[in-house]
């Protein structure tokens, strides 16, 4: 009778071994099965593109010799229907089109297949629309660098993220470096990473809050958060208290931007942005600079996040050359057509009032030669 309890206890820890080894077993094989649909899925997507490419490519040299846009209308209508009978759906007029215009947007081969390692057709589907060759390159190269799912990627272009940024209210020219640099380098600026305004809807502040609300709320919602202001961006400390001369200050929220090798030293107004203001962050930042900042790192940067702002005054205030930035936040987005009328008068007097500063200063520099 003594030896079926030792038989039980036997069976139970074979019965418990066997689930151990099973499970170990399982676990390992599933992740082998997913590495290798994740690198056969990777090689499926940029071949479809490379071909896409190619066939795109092939249709628009055929068609430079014809002079009359009808007869290449008809070319495409033609082929369409026989590729269609062949392969089946996936090669309709509209598709051959997008396929065309998607080797005159990219007429290098080599870029496109630098490109196609990180982004899928269905990404360039997206950026095939975009017209502006600069503001295409910048969602392109942003993509890659954060890797966007393609939704991630519709919803940055429908929210006007380039026209939210400082490079878009640069002259052309420089910002075209800019993006060469990080196309070529994987170099980005301040003026890529930071945006302006900020949306921050998804918050859910109704009405009237206070800047602590508004601090719980983006650690509650960090995740969203930092997908709107850039994933390379690390979270460090919220109050992060310090002490100049035997004084308490605390800085808001503190982050380390990993591109640009800095801390980000973030502070919360929930009124407009005032003068004053400029002294409280450039004392956060010099006190980051002097015991917080690491071998290698670049100097602190100060991002003011404010309800509003007058333009003039953040350009007397010369702000860039203390590493700080000022930004509006809307926490209720407005009606699509005044959201992009009010974006396109920003970047307009961007570009306004960094012409009207590089003219003083050459103003300036010939009366000193004088």
């Amino acid at each position: 009778m003594k030896s079926k309890p030792k038989k039980r206890i036997a069976l139970l820890k074979q019965n418990l071994s066997v689930d151990k080894t099973s499970g170990k077993l399982f676990n390992d094989i599933r992740s082998m099965i997913d590495a290798m649909r994740n690198q056969v899925s990777r090689v499926v997507n940029t071949g479809l593109t490379m071909l896409y490419w190619h066939i795109g490519d092939r249709i628009r040299k055929d068609m430079l010799g014809q002079e009359r846009a009808q007869y290449g209308e008809k070319i495409v209508a033609t082929l369409s229907q026989q590729l269609t009978v062949a392969y089946g759906k996936g090669y309709t007029r509209t598709a051959l089109s997008r396929m065309i215009n998607f080797a005159e947007k990219y007429p290098k081969k080599e870029i496109v297949a630098m490109l196609s390692q990180q982004l899928g057709w269905s990404h360039f589907v997206e950026l095939i629309p975009i017209k502006d060759k600069l503001k295409c390159d910048f969602y392109a190269e942003m993509c890659r660098i954060e890797r966007w799912s393609v939704e991630t990627l519709r919803k940055k272009i429908s929210g006007m993220l380039f026209e939210r940024t400082a490079l878009s209210k640069k002259p052309r020219k420089l910002a075209e470096i800019e993006i060469k640099a990080l196309k070529n380098e994987d170099y980005m600026t301040p003026d890529i990473a930071f945006r302006d305004p900020y949306f921050l809807d998804f918050l859910g502040l109704k009405d009237t809050f206070s800047e602590r609300d508004l601090e719980s709320a983006i650690i509650k919602e960090l995740e969203r958060f930092l997908v709107e202001i850039g994933t390379d961006f690390s979270f460090i400390a919220r109050q992060k208290r310090i002490i100049v001369d035997g004084e308490d200050f605390y800085i808001d929220l503190l982050f380390y931007h990993r591109r640009l090798r800095c801390l980000v030293a973030i502070e919360l107004k929930m009124d407009k942005f005032r003068p004053q203001d400029k002294g409280q962050i450039e004392l956060y930042l010099r006190w980051l600079e002097k015991y917080e900042m690491r071998p290698g790192e670049n100097k602190p940067i100060g991002l003011v996040l404010c309800a509003a702002k007058k333009h003039e005054q953040i350009e007397l205030l010369e702000l860039d050359k203390s590493g700080i930035r000022v930004s509006e936040y809307w926490t209720v987005l407005p009606p699509r057509n005044i959201f992009k009328k009010k974006l396109h008068e920003m970047v307009e007097l961007g570009r306004k009032l960094y012409e009207s500063r590089n003219n003083s200063g050459i103003k300036c520099a010939n009366k000193s030669l004088n």
